[in-house]
């Protein structure tokens, strides 16, 4: 069934992320948002093609109708988002679409937002290894806004520095891991655990129109971690 979360453009928009233990796809196709959504952290490639045909045969259109993919970039799991990256590309260079990488933790800001309608989220990601992955968003007009930029670092250097300007909630798995996180009455979103591919519409929509779409030879993924690097296809370097 059709989900009515988003219908604020006529662009018919495909997302895609499997950056983190959950994989989920969506599509909003007049007005209407198919989404697909399974927890299966080692099944990220298995099953993201067929979730996309599922949310394509459910709006009756094709791959050829979408005007633009929106993947999920990261930061998150290495593994999920060179899954993530590698089939946006081989989607996107099919049909020559463009394509729009959006921030797994503004995704689950935004998430958190539209929920509960909160002033300010912070949200982080187990990075392993004693690290999260965080962001700090406020609401700016019902979209996540990030403050300043996304880090990787240890627990402690996350409470050090938080801005508590506004009512603060906190989604992510970094919670989980790092209890200590949890800190001046923070509330933690259940809803928001992990990035969902339908909250990513609406911030595709704004990058789109901010002109920061590319063609698939621009799509880039962010690990935060500098030790990684993105492969292209093979040609397309």
């Amino acid at each position: 069934m059709p989900d009515n979360t988003d219908n604020a453009s006529s662009l018919t928009l495909l997302a895609l992320d499997t950056c983190t233990e959950s994989c989920s796809v969506a599509l909003r196709y007049q007005g209407q948002v198919y989404a697909q959504q399974a927890d299966a952290p080692r099944e990220h490639s298995q099953r993201l093609l067929p979730m996309v045909d599922k949310v394509l045969n459910d709006a009756n259109i094709g791959l050829s109708d979408v005007d633009l993919i929106a993947y999920g970039r990261g930061p998150g799991s290495f593994t999920g988002i060179r899954i993530c990256t590698s089939m946006t590309q081989g989607l996107a260079l099919g049909q020559d679409l463009p394509v729009v990488g959006i921030s797994t933790l503004q995704a689950m800001a935004q998430a958190t937002m539209d929920i509960h309608g909160t002033a300010q989220v912070v949200a982080a990601i187990d990075a392993r290894m004693g690290e999260v992955y965080w962001g700090e968003f406020i609401n700016q007009s019902g979209v996540a806004t990030l403050i300043g930029r996304e880090n990787v670092c240890t627990p402690a250097e996350v409470s050090r520095a938080l801005d508590y300007q506004y009512a603060v909630m906190a989604c992510g798995t970094g919670f989980d891991a790092y209890p200590e996180l949890l800190i001046d009455g923070m509330v933690v979103a259940p809803e928001a655990k992990f990035p969902e591919a339908k909250y990513m519409l609406k911030l595709a929509d704004i990058a789109h129109g901010a002109g920061q779409s590319t063609d698939v030879e621009g799509l880039e993924p962010v690990y935060l971690r500098d030790t990684v690097t993105w492969k292209k296809l093979p040609g397309r370097e």
